[in-house]
């Protein structure tokens, strides 16, 4: 069963980059959820799935992946495209299909 490691990106709630920084270790599934009939719960026999470890670099994930024997994949981050916007250009004269005032 292959293991992510990635970087979280940031949840749409947050401004800033807090816990973005970290890189995460988490397994795939090996059975699939399955739906209590009872109660109708959704449980899995599969205990790897609740774990979830953390590391402050790449590198230490990978080695710790290595280490243990695990398979993994590596994915890398996108970075965000910043736009360098003014607040004059709001007002410009050249502003054409955007909303005016």
């Amino acid at each position: 069963m292959p293991a992510r490691i990635y970087r979280p990106a940031r949840t749409a709630m947050q401004s800033g980059k807090a816990k973005t920084h970290r890189w995460v270790l988490e397994f795939e599934p090996e059975v699939p959820r399955e739906i209590e009939p009872l109660m109708g719960y959704t449980s899995s026999m599969d205990m790897r799935q609740q774990l979830r470890l953390t590391f402050p670099t790449r590198e230490e994930a990978v080695a710790y992946a290595q280490r243990n024997g695990i398979d993994y994949v590596v994915i890398e981050p996108s970075e965000p495209k910043r736009r360098i916007v003014a607040y004059a250009d709001n007002f410009r004269y050249n502003r054409i299909g955007q909303w005016t005032h």
